[in-house]
């Protein structure tokens, strides 16, 4: 029967079959396993269909439980020659039957997914990514290829859904066809799930967990009026109060704090070869051991297009074992879709069916987007279009995108843009071997998350007091028509996070003391799901007859000297990309001045810290080159934590540039100190390793030091 079989296989060698899929899961978690799991596409005596499903069902359980087994055939699975016929060049796929995928032979003999290929050839690309061949026919999806007389590649789509459940024959189009293609061929697609609802279940709700004291105290109102005291006969024209907010502390304990729901979308592009990929396994393996059992998962991985690795999974042991499997099992290749890759991170978020009450997106990538933006032609690009508009503020799925641009070529103005259209942070790894520390740090504060859906309100109190303007930064903030009310959306705030807002009154000549305004807060606790509300103390001014010289509120004058040289950072760096590098400098050299007489007679850390970053920044504007290289990512990043008030990485982590993270919280410091601690054997077992050489694409797994996993709760 075998021999009887063979000599079909071969009968029908130019030929492509179909086949239903036994399992709905088999379409998406089996194409994105290790590649010790991949086969080639040969076709299977049908008799013998039922075991190879069963054969290969259990060897997929042997293997989720056996990370052993699966580096072992990792390992020994053969070179990287005979890896390419198994896995689809574009997108690092399988290319085995009973997979649901259309497979496209090109007339060079090299196969790839065929929605892959389409994608490839719909951007231009009209030569073989494998071996460079000039390509005589193209693959088409609903239209014509450009020459149909050659006939020589083929569109195989194995094991493809149809009702009938029967094996089909495509056969190959003649060399005299000539008519309309849509109506003699189906037009073949390649099968996606669209339907992300297999989240895993979530056990605690919100309320019942061992956290009834999880947060201790409430959001503390503190504020600080410019001066004590104004003459009774003066009105004012623009008077300054610093509202500061600081959220309650938290238990450091994994059962007392709000359960997440994270999404990473991971650029496995070309050019993440080598040390980038296999730096990028050993901040995942931390995050993935970081998280708790209450805590879910979702590895979005991209290329030319997206994959998910696995659906929203809790973070217990077999979790945390799965999860660092497919981690382990990703390798680099194809173009650099960012915009789908973020498409299906915004599905999982979508279609979850349950929430836990803290959500989101961690998106890092190494190069521009290759798909979605046109080639820059000097107009300004509507990088905001790469945010999937369901998941954008309003909507009821928002999520906070948290952007990590990586390496000198990625495109920090579309990073800063998505992180800005979504809430999110921007940061900068400049060194490779950074990666994990500015994960730390984002997760340290994601998981102490105690203040949701915060709104500061601004009230006017005696008449005549008018409200004329709010220093938000990037906040959404508002100021009613009659100018007696205004608000502050502030979304979600870390235990032990503070914001600090300016405001602006006209206050009016009058007798006695005047009432200027009255502060409050409303928000939810993160792990109660408790709606509370916070009245702040009224801010009131003394009227003297006479003129008292007052000296200004140092809070105050610290918050004025922060916001002017973010509207300095941000002049400065309109000028850069003007071209106007003097002028960039020069702008950043008088603001260092100022911070600097204030330095002289002051101690203050800020002001220090604001001074170091000016300097940074001026060396790194000093040219087109050096611009390019650094100096937009560096300035990009410190625009985004001065304008939220949260922490960013920026360059390389190094003294000098921890020096200038005045918005971290103990948490975040803490998760940074843990991955710290591992980072230096990391990149000294990477330096010496020869899988993560320059000329090779890293495909080993990065697993975690003992002691980091002993010290896991």
């Amino acid at each position: 029967m075998a021999a009887a079989w063979g000599r079909a296989k071969r009968a029908l060698a130019t030929k492509l079959c179909i086949r239903v899929p036994t399992r709905q899961n088999d379409l998406e978690e089996d194409a994105y396993s290790p590649p010790a799991r991949w086969e080639p596409c040969l076709l299977s005596p049908p008799a013998a269909a039922s075991d190879t499903v069963a054969a290969r069902d259990s060897v997929t359980e042997e293997k989720a439980w056996s990370p052993s087994l699966s580096l072992r055939r990792l390992s020994s699975s053969g070179s990287r020659s005979s890896n390419s016929k198994r896995v689809c060049a574009i997108c690092l796929g399988g290319m085995r039957t009973s997979h649901g995928q259309a497979l496209f032979t090109a007339e060079c003999s090299h196969k790839f997914h065929f929605h892959c290929i389409t994608s490839n050839v719909r951007h231009g690309n009209h030569i073989c990514p494998i071996c460079r061949a000039e390509w005589k026919e193209l693959p088409f999806q609903g239209t014509q290829p450009a020459d149909a007389t050659h006939g020589r590649a083929r569109v195989s789509p194995v094991n493809w859904p149809h009702d009938d459940g029967h094996m089909t024959v495509v056969r190959r189009l003649s060399h005299t066809y000539s008519g309309n293609l849509q109506e003699q061929f189906p037009v073949f697609r390649a099968p996606e799930v669209h339907i992300f609802n297999d989240d895993e279940h979530i056990d605690l709700q919100p309320g019942t967990m061992d956290g009834s004291n999880a947060v201790t105290g409430s959001v503390e109102i503190k504020t600080y009026s410019e001066f004590q005291a104004i003459q009774q006969s003066v009105t004012q024209k623009v008077f300054s109060i610093l509202i500061r907010l600081k959220a309650p502390k938290s238990l450091d304990s994994v059962n007392s704090r709000a359960p997440l729901d994270l999404v990473t979308v991971l650029d496995v592009s070309g050019s993440m070869k080598g040390a980038k990929l296999a730096l990028l396994k050993s901040a995942m393996s931390f995050v993935i051991q970081t998280l708790g059992p209450n805590d879910r998962l979702s590895v979005i991985a991209f290329s030319s297009t997206p994959r998910r690795l696995f659906p929203l999974r809790r973070m217990t042991i077999t979790g945390q074992m799965r999860a660092l499997q497919a981690v382990n099992s990703l390798v680099d290749g194809g173009g650099t879709n960012i915009a789908d890759g973020l498409k299906m991170g915004a599905k999982v978020i979508e279609q979850r069916r349950l929430k836990n009450p803290v959500c989101s997106i961690i998106l890092l990538s190494d190069g521009q987007d290759t798909y979605s933006l046109p080639s820059y032609d000097g107009v300004q690009q509507n990088h905001s279009v790469l945010v999937p508009p369901s998941i954008l503020p309003g909507t009821g799925n928002h999520v906070q995108i948290h952007t990590f641009g990586f390496g000198a070529d990625h495109d920090s103005a579309a990073m800063h843009s998505i992180a800005e259209t979504s809430s999110g942070t921007f940061s900068f790894i400049d060194a490779e071997g950074s990666i994990q520390n500015g994960f730390a740090q984002c997760i340290g504060g994601l998981l102490s998350v105690v203040v949701k859906d915060m709104q500061l309100g601004i009230e006017c109190v005696d008449e005549g007091v008018l409200l004329t303007s709010i220093k938000s930064g990037s906040y959404t903030s508002q100021v009613a028509e009659d100018d007696r009310n205004g608000s502050v959306d502030i979304g979600d705030l870390y235990a032990d996070e503070e914001r600090a807002f300016l405001v602006t009154l006209q206050v009016p000549a009058a007798q006695g003391p005047t009432v200027l305004i009255k502060p409050s807060c409303t928000y939810q606790d993160a792990v109660t799901a408790e709606n509370i509300q916070v009245h702040g103390e009224e801010v009131s001014v003394q009227r003297p007859a006479y003129f008292v010289d007052c000296k200004m509120c140092p809070e105050v004058e610290r918050e004025w000297h922060r916001v002017q040289a973010m509207e300095d950072m941000s002049a400065a760096r309109a000028a850069a990309e003007g071209g106007a590098f003097s002028q960039a400098v020069s702008i950043l050299e008088g603001r260092t001045r100022i911070l600097e007489s204030q330095a002289a007679h002051s101690s203050d850390s800020q002001c220090l810290a604001l001074i170091t970053e000016l300097r940074e920044m001026q060396e790194r504007v000093e040219s087109q080159r050096r611009y390019d290289e650094s100096g937009r990512a560096y300035m990009l990043a410190g625009l985004s934590s001065h304008s939220w008030q949260r922490a960013t990485a920026r360059g390389d982590s190094t003294e000098l540039n921890t020096q200038i993270h005045t918005y971290q919280t103990p948490s975040m410091v803490d998760m940074l100190h843990r991955s710290q601690a591992l980072v230096p054997s990391v990149v000294a077992m990477l330096n010496r390793s020869p899988t993560v050489a320059p000329s090779r694409s890293s495909s080993q797994p990065i697993r975690p030091t003992k002691s980091f996993s002993e010290r896991l709760p």
